[in-house]
């Protein structure tokens, strides 16, 4: 029989393991298949509830403007004060345009997720007694998980046991340094920050290993319970500030408007309820309704096309932070070098080769039991010989003593093998072995260690330095051994450049994006490797450097910098934020543990594939491969998509701006409205629906060369120029229909009716573009969308239900007047458009 699933359990750091485990109905061993998947099961269903009741949510999010609650409340009021008929419209084409915006979003999520999946974080879980790795969102209470520098903790577990497991905590605690975690039991009364037999979701693992039973999952969480109560959310984004700002904008120009005009109406006796739906509806056309899903259309065709350049996003508003990207912070290693470490030789103290430099070195290697490391494993690929050794203890590598150190038995002798950065590991030494095997003070030798080491450096070789020292009793290799070692010499690195990384960089320039070399490798190795790939190391500064320097003065110097050396891991953080508060948009690329503060800090986090957990569930975009050329293809495939997303905004403040601003004057001049509500609205949804097709349009070339940002002041002008310039061909319209033809109001709004959407679709081909529309074809899908809307709206006057609507048959000379009037506005908006941007280049010359 199936056992109930365990509730959330409170205090669990005061319990006995055991007493904890039987609450959870698991142990040490963790849980068997079959329970674990009961367990998700119950998760799933769980899970499946909120994700079924999402898509009624975005369904009644479609509707959620404020305009648009008020103009159905106006229409179902009507209902009972006066057209039933009218009313019904109205709220069609208001749930018809919900419904075209509700399909187009709920596409765009569902593709998201499929790309998701791709770079989805696993976990390492007990399952029948055996180490198996799962996707973090399949963890459920009562697994037993293992963790390793780098691991992100999947859940809120209690610690089983642990090795020097040193854990990062500051999403939650805000503490900067890294956590030392123990088992044990503490009293119940513990805060948060000091429950060190506890591991909790958000935070990660910074060195050391541990095994951990997980006691709550979801929001069940600590985490989980905050981002609840406070429901919290990632921060804004430069893309997601433009659309606020914009919608600003657009509000402030709707409310006068509306409350103008609906004032004159109502001064000139017309009916007020009339009066008010008019208003509503200007409303209506003047807010660009559809604009969150074609947002969510085009960032998530941009998701797609990205995908295909092996860049997968993690969160769609990063498209445009990263099209807008022109300053690219990465680290040296496996970026700008081909990453795969090659063990060039060890040498002693002399600069003689050594292999008992090597043996040390491989034992070392071999029995480090810690995060993986290319280092290591190149190491462990020369081979070497174990025999006789055997490992009593370990303490790992972390990044500020940056060592590494293995006690080990051999010939009946306790040994302590030491190895990691030169400096780190000459501070813990005070003897050294030369080259004949005698042991002499370090001073008489450090002088020609240092010497090699610069010159090592300068031929861009990394070197680690190793050394040992014989124990006595101790079978623990805690820290305070780390003393009175005796250097064994020096290990030889080679990570040479990419073959095509020259031409990579050189690609991104031409994008407007400029590489800056972020390393924690001494500043001749950083110096030789930017030379090889063409960055300027004219201005290299060091960590030292950065600690003399104030932020005020950093800011001043970072422009001109491209290489960053010997840089601490909470330093990278610092030279990003310098990099934003010199004006730049800035990415941040990195696969380590030390990322994690820099991914979050910049503009847009970049990892890879094969990067830790931590760093993956950092970034807003993961690489599926290390190169700096898929990232060149990632940000065109970004600067397209937001390309296309102005499309929409271009539009929606031009012709259709020009058309509302047009009623109002005419319904002021006019005994009769111009439009009716009803069909104010028809317009409005019949000119969004070419606009669905932006996504997939093509765009200029030079559109996606250079860095591309919002701009209010950019869309104001735009509305002012091609918003005056509808409006005066409506005007010409009026003039038309009321001097030449004589319309009545039937033969009137449906002449203009006509005019208005055939123009508001037609213009949607020349401000799609800068070039001239002949140079620049557009997409065959807009296209066809673009016919078919014409086709609709000239169609609409002999349809069967044309009288419902308020149109009626336009006579053969008003047709071709109106199709005259829409050629000389298209020929027109291009030879204005052509001037505008003319006029705007001026400046910069």
């Amino acid at each position: 029989m199936t056992q109930q699933i365990p509730e959330s359990v409170e205090s669990f750091w005061r319990l006995d393991l055991d007493a904890l485990a039987n609450k959870l109905q698991s142990g040490r061993q963790g849980l068997s298949d079959q329970e674990a998947a009961t367990r998700i099961a119950a998760c799933a269903t769980h899970a499946r509830a909120k994700r079924d009741s999402a898509p009624v949510w975005l369904l009644l999010r479609q509707f959620q403007s404020p305009i648009t609650l008020i103009l159905i409340f106006a229409a179902v009021l009507s209902i009972f004060l006066h057209d039933r008929v009218d009313a019904m419209i109205i709220l069609g084409i208001i749930l018809a345009s919900g419904l075209l915006g509700f399909w187009q979003e709920i596409g765009a999520a569902g593709a998201l997720q499929k790309l998701l999946s791709l770079v989805a974080t696993k976990t390492t879980v007990l399952r029948n007694e055996q180490q198996v790795s799962v996707p973090s969102e399949e963890i459920v209470c009562g697994d037993v998980v293992t963790l390793a520098a780098g691991s992100a903790v999947p859940a809120d577990c209690r610690l089983l046991e642990s090795r020097d497991l040193f854990v990062n905590e500051a999403t939650l605690t805000g503490e900067t340094y890294p956590v030392e975690k123990l088992p044990g039991v503490l009293p119940a009364e513990t805060s948060l920050a000091t429950r060190t037999n506890v591991l909790y979701l958000g935070t990660h693992v910074v060195s050391g290993t541990g095994a951990a039973l997980v006691v709550n999952v979801g929001e069940r969480t600590e985490f989980g319970m905050i981002s609840k109560h406070l429901r919290l959310r990632s921060p804004e984004t430069d893309f997601e500030r433009g659309i606020r700002r914009f919608g600003y904008f657009l509000m402030e120009v709707t409310l006068l408007l509306v409350v103008a005009i609906f004032a004159i109406n109502v001064f000139f006796q017309k009916p007020a309820i009339e009066a008010f739906l008019f208003s509503l509806a200007l409303a209506v056309g003047l807010t660009p309704q559809l604009l969150p899903a074609i947002i969510s259309v085009n960032l998530a065709h941009g998701a797609k096309e990205m995908a295909e350049c092996d860049v997968i996003v993690r969160r769609l508003a990063a498209i445009e932070n990263f099209g807008s990207m022109n300053v690219l912070c990465s680290d040296k290693t496996g970026t700008l070098t081909q990453g795969a470490v090659r063990i060039r030789q060890a040498i002693n103290v002399d600069g003689q080769p050594s292999e008992r430099t090597m043996q040390l070195a491989f034992v070392n290697a071999s029995f480090e039991s810690g995060f993986a490391n290319p280092i290591d494993q190149a190491v462990r690929e020369l081979g070497g010989d174990l025999s006789g050794y055997r490992k009593l203890d370990e303490s790992p590598y972390d990044f500020v003593r940056k060592r590494l150190s293995v006690l080990v038995m051999h010939q009946d002798q306790r040994l302590l093998i030491t190895k990691g950065a030169v400096d780190s590991v000459v501070s813990v030494c005070d003897k050294a072995e030369t080259n004949d095997g005698s042991v002499v003070a370090l001073s008489d030798c450090l002088e020609r260690i240092q010497a090699k080491y610069r010159e090592l450096g300068d031929q861009g070789l990394r070197t680690l330095g190793v050394a040992y020292r014989r124990m006595d009793d101790d079978d623990v290799a805690g820290k305070g051994a780390e003393q009175q070692m005796t250097f064994a010499g020096l290990l030889l690195l080679e990570d040479p450049p990419k073959e095509n990384v020259g031409d990579a960089i050189r690609d991104l320039h031409e994008l407007g994006v400029s590489l800056k070399m972020i390393t924690g490798d001494n500043r001749r190795v950083a110096a030789s490797v930017a030379r090889q790939v063409g960055l300027s190391e004219q201005h290299l500064l060091t960590g030292a450097d950065l600690r003399q320097l104030s932020d005020e003065a950093l800011t001043q110097r970072v422009s001109s910098t491209d290489v960053f050396a010997e840089v601490d891991p909470n330093q990278k953080e610092r030279i990003i934020l310098a990099c934003q508060k010199a004006g730049h948009v800035v990415g941040y690329m990195g696969d380590g543990i030390n990322d994690a503060t820099a991914l979050h800090a910049a503009d847009v986090g970049i990892s890879v594939e094969q990067a830790v957990d931590v760093a993956k569930q950092a970034a807003d975009i993961v690489l599926l491969k290390s190169d700096l050329g898929v990232l060149a293809d990632g940000v065109r495939a970004g600067r397209r998509t937001f390309a296309n997303t102005m499309k929409y905004v271009f539009m929606a403040t031009s012709a259709n701006f020009g058309n509302m601003f047009s009623m109002a004057g005419a319904s002021v001049m006019l005994p009769f409205l111009p439009l009716l509500p009803k069909q104010i609205l028809l317009l409005n949804l019949l000119t969004d629906l070419p606009e669905m097709t932006i996504a997939q349009d093509s765009v200029d070339e030079e559109m996606a060369m250079r860095p591309q940002r919002w701009n209010i002041g950019f869309i104001r002008r735009f509305m002012l120029v091609f918003g005056s310039l509808s409006s005066a061909f409506d005007f010409l319209m009026f003039g038309v229909l009321l001097l030449v033809f004589h319309a009545e109001a039937g033969a009137f709004r449906t002449a203009w009716f006509v005019e208005s959407v055939v123009s508001a679709t037609l213009v949607v081909l020349v401000v799609r573009t800068r070039r001239p529309l002949i140079r620049s074809l557009p997409s065959k899908l807009l296209v066809i969308a673009t016919t078919m809307t014409v086709a609709i709206a000239v169609a609409l006057p002999w349809a069967p239900w044309a009288k419902v609507l308020g149109f009626e048959p336009v006579r053969p000379s008003l047709a071709a007047v109106v199709a005259l009037i829409v050629t000389c506005y298209v020929v027109s908006a291009e030879f204005v458009k052509a001037r505008f941007y003319r006029a705007l280049s001026k400046p910069a010359r």
